[in-house]
């Protein structure tokens, strides 16, 4: 028997003989009624006419506030959640401009093809037949066919691309898009809470590209970014495209009632405070889910968790419901996610394992529940992934399973923290001189470089085009910069999704060394090293050699009862400090560094028991890269304290660290995978004890800079962390890190807390 209602689903899974208490904490989200709105001036009747047959008879608040703003000639950014009707605040206008100027132009830029692909649809519902022919709006991507590319270089007004092409294919080749730029008036940025890190470091210097080629050909385009909630929109927007903003934040659109879960997995040891895997958890859920009937979308944080939470629940259900769930991810052929994003709109699959690939607007239907394995990193994706389900305003599930991690963990005994909505700002780093600089020389490609660029660029102009001459990657002629003759089309060699522009190729020797996909480098070490288990749409490989010179993993079919996890030791030199202050009577820091990384081993853990089998040792190159880091010294009368006490200060810091790696993501959007961090009770460097914290990404993206910022917020919140944690002794859920080199020795739970409690109480114990 299956079940349609959600809110009984949850009732009958909490009366399962199986279930353990593992939901924390339920919050209701009342159903909220819309708030509607009237424009400025009328819509032309065309237009109007178009809503109206797509059912819209009124605009919701938000969507007004911004329609209003768009006419008066602002750019603006809609910071509003999942499924409010973002897309028609930038639709409506665009459409009233094709309408009443006959050569106006447009862009609209998403950062996946798939949600471009899925924008078509729906602009072409309010475009045709009466506003645009079809000629006259397109996607422009890799995937456009070479026959077509040309007439949408000449008929079309609307192009809807995403920012890698615009980087790699529009920009660099303005000269035969020279009608769109001259006539753009708007570029839309869609899911711009997507364009942090790395990503949004790349995209807001192809922003700035874009912005001198329309002053080039004469045109100044309004720009409208839609994002979902952050903490900072305004300055997120203005940061990212160098431009001022107005911003709308009030969402008027109706929400259906929805119960989020906050469900954790129960204690397995409580002297170790060990718990059962969330993926196991996931797999619990996701399998009730499917065989009641209700329609599930399943976000795994990781490739491989997706691949292995897929292989778990296909096992668990009857062959009739097995071939209704799917993985999806990156990495997967073109054609083979559009097959599963078809299946899960049309009803044909029940249920979907994803990355995060699929937290953004691509319209995949009616969805009754949505899991989190493991909190996605930032409260705004949660509430992205959450809201993909109940998009119908029926009652809806939202189940968040906690990994045994001091933020996850944090979030169980502090749900209130999270429903009061502390939204986290999106970090970037333009400047960042690894991203900055190869943007600057394919910006002299496209048009010589001169003084006029100071202002668009900023205060690091002068020293990226210094250290281009330097190279010998510019040459000047008299007050321009143009590129060297031996640089030739330089946009192909940015990857502007990662820090790193190389990709290691996987090959599957049982398949005749068949490609399978790519891996960036800066994790291939850790993933495709010789004797890692790879998983790809649900088969597992082994890795059996790793080709450094030709950047290859080579990889054969196993069926093996493992998975595979890498360790790593890291060192750091501190090589320029930007910034100094004292700080509860300490002397805190925030400059540049170098770090040294190693992958020196890996484990074989056992599938769903997660039982350590074996650790093997690596034979890997170091890595080393420049980034920016936040450092900061200890209390020596705490110091003192903890060695009267008989504890162990080594351990206390090295837990410390961990533990303030683990909590500074709810202070800035960022994956802890995106940090690092290094503690030492002796810095060679400055002969103190030190503990650092650093972006992973070579040049830096900004985090450090904002844990700098509000060190005192981080040390409270890890403080919390430890105390409040069960455990006797230190566990993952405290103090334990799964990256720790140092198979997480020595650790000092007391230790720690002592230290924090001096750092965060601005006091010195003495015994």
């Amino acid at each position: 028997m299956t079940m349609s209602d959600a809110f009984a689903f949850l009732n009958h899974l909490l009366s399962l003989p199986d279930y353990e208490g593992q939901a924390s904490h339920i919050q209701y989200i009342p159903p909220r009624s819309a708030k509607t709105a009237e424009l400025s001036y009328s819509l032309p009747e065309i237009l109007q006419n178009k809503l109206a047959s797509a059912g819209i008879s009124k605009l919701y608040s938000h969507q007004v506030d911004a329609i209003n703003l768009i006419r008066s000639g602002k750019n603006v950014i809609v910071a509003t959640p999942s499924a409010s009707g973002k897309s028609l605040c930038y639709n409506v206008p665009v459409l009233e401009s094709m309408l009443t100027q006959k050569t106006s132009r447009a862009i609209y830029l998403f950062p996946t093809k798939a949600l471009a692909q899925d924008q078509l649809r729906r602009f072409h519902q309010l475009a045709h037949p009466d506003i645009l022919n079809p000629d006259e709006y397109a996607t422009f991507d890799g995937d456009t066919p070479s026959d077509a590319r040309a007439r949408i270089k000449s008929k079309a007004r609307v192009i809807l691309t995403n920012p890698d092409m615009l980087h790699f294919g529009i920009l660099p080749n303005h000269q035969s898009w020279i009608r769109l730029l001259r006539q753009l008036r708007f570029v839309v940025c869609d899911e711009a809470h997507i364009y942090r890190g790395v990503f949004g470091s790349h995209v807001s210097n192809i922003m700035r590209r874009l912005h001198r080629l329309c002053r080039l050909y004469g045109s100044s385009p309004q720009f409208i970014l839609c994002s979902a909630t952050i903490a900072n929109p305004k300055e997120h927007a203005e940061r990212l495209t160098g431009l001022p903003f107005e911003v709308v934040v009030r969402d008027g659109s109706p929400l259906g009632p929805k119960r989020f879960v906050f469900w954790n997995p129960p204690i397995v040891d409580k002297v170790k405070a060990t718990r059962r895997s969330p993926n196991t958890e996931a797999t619990f859920i996701f399998s009730h889910l499917i065989k009641n009937g209700l329609r599930t979308l399943v976000f795994a944080r990781t490739r491989k968790l997706t691949e292995l939470i897929y292989r778990y629940v296909r096992g668990r259900l009857p062959a009739e419901l097995a071939g209704t769930i799917s993985p999806y991810r990156a990495g997967y052929l073109v054609e083979d996610r559009r097959r599963i994003e078809r299946g899960l709109f049309n009803g044909d699959l029940r249920g979907v394992v994803a990355t995060t690939a699929l937290e953004l607007g691509i319209d995949i239907g009616d969805l009754e529940a949505t899991i989190l394995t493991g909190y996605p990193g930032s409260i705004s994706s949660t509430w992205q992934q959450a809201g993909r389900s109940g998009r119908d305003r029926r009652k809806a599930l939202s189940f968040l399973i906690a990994q045994n991690d001091p933020l996850d963990q944090y979030f169980m005994r502090h749900p209130d923290f999270f429903f009061a909505s502390n939204f986290e700002s999106a970090l970037i780093n333009p400047d960042n001189p690894q991203i900055l600089k190869p943007h600057l020389l394919c910006a002299a490609w496209e048009k010589p470089l001169d003084d006029s660029d100071v202002p668009l660029v900023g205060n690091a102009f002068e020293a990226a085009v210094t250290s281009l001459e330097t190279e010998g990657k510019l040459r000047r002629r008299g007050r321009q910069w143009y590129p060297a003759t031996s640089v030739i089309y330089p946009a192909q060699d940015i990857n502007i999704r990662s820090s790193s522009n190389d990709n290691y190729a996987l090959v599957n020797a049982s398949h005749g060394y068949q490609l399978l996909e790519t891996v960036p480098s800066n994790t291939a070490f850790s993933q495709l090293h010789p004797g890692a288990v790879y998983f790809h749409q649900g088969e597992s490989f082994l890795v059996t050699r790793l080709d450094l010179e030709t950047k290859t993993a080579v990889v054969e079919s196993a069926d093996v009862p493992y998975y595979t996890v890498a360790k790593e030791l890291t060192d750091i030199s501190i090589m320029r400090t930007v910034q100094e202050r004292t700080e509860s009577g300490v002397t805190v820091c925030f400059g540049e560094v170098e770090v040294t990384t190693i992958v020196v081993s890996f484990k074989k853990k056992r599938q769903y028991s997660e039982e350590v089998i074996d650790e093997q040792p690596l034979d890997l190159p170091p890595q080393r890269f420049m980034t920016q880091a936040l450092w900061f010294e200890l209390p020596q009368g705490a110091i003192n304290f903890v060695n009267e006490r008989g504890l162990d200060f080594h351990g206390g810091i090295h837990a410390l660290e961990h533990a303030a790696i683990g909590i500074l993501p709810l202070f800035a959007l960022c994956d802890r995978n995106d940090i690092g961090g290094v503690s030492t009770p002796l810095q060679l460097q400055t002969g103190k004890p030190q503990v650092f914290i650093y972006d992973a990404h070579p040049g830096g993206i900004g985090i450090a800079e904002n844990g700098y910022r509000i060190l005192p917020r981080l040390w409270r919140a890890t403080l919390q962390a430890v105390a409040e944690c069960p455990c006797q002794d230190g566990c993952p859920a405290c103090i334990q890190s799964p990256k720790c080199g140092n198979n997480n020795e020595p650790l000092d739970k007391k230790a720690a807390c002592i230290l924090l409690e001096a750092l965060v109480l601005a006091q010195k114990h003495t015994p």
